[in-house]
């Protein structure tokens, strides 16, 4: 069974109110609709920085977060993933304000997940970026987990 990394902002768009953004809108629907078709297809894990994000913000959302996510597997941290984040601020010359996205990354690689699912199209499922963190993971014998976001892993 392939393995999901679930970043953030899947939980965060599954319970968050229909938005009248249609664009936003559009990603709360294509994320409930993965969710409750096909996530039963995969081992999904998250990891304790997924823990501290989704405990912030509005209390009664943050609950409906951490209900949804209270039986997939908790990844710990730990000194690889640490060094890793290490790497990457360094290579790619990041700023302090997207460590915590670039966890995300690190718990993927470490732990060899198959994807990462995410709609952090800014900083992580980044064309630019990916092709950045690929390069780099080919060139050190690193592990490469697709980055995609829910809509790619729709099956019709």
């Amino acid at each position: 069974m392939e393995k999901i990394y679930l970043e953030t902002t899947i939980p965060s768009y599954f319970v968050s109110r229909e938005s009248e953004n249609i664009s936003i809108l559009s990603r709360q629907r294509v994320t409930r609709n993965w969710w409750n078709t096909q996530r039963d297809k995969y081992e999904l894990f998250i990891s304790e920085i997924v823990l501290e994000e989704i405990e912030k913000g509005d209390r009664s959302f943050s609950k409906l977060r951490i209900e949804l996510l209270k039986d997939i597997r908790v990844l710990p941290v730990n000194e690889g993933i640490r060094d890793l984040v290490k790497q990457y601020m360094a290579q790619f010359h990041l700023s302090e304000t997207v460590i915590r996205d670039i966890f995300h990354i690190a718990f993927a690689v470490y732990y060899k997940i198959d994807y990462l699912l995410t709609w952090n199209c800014k900083h992580i499922a980044n064309a630019h970026f990916i092709k950045q963190i690929v390069n780099y993971n080919i060139n050190r014998g690193l592990y490469i987990p697709e980055i995609c976001t829910p809509e790619q892993l729709l099956e019709e």
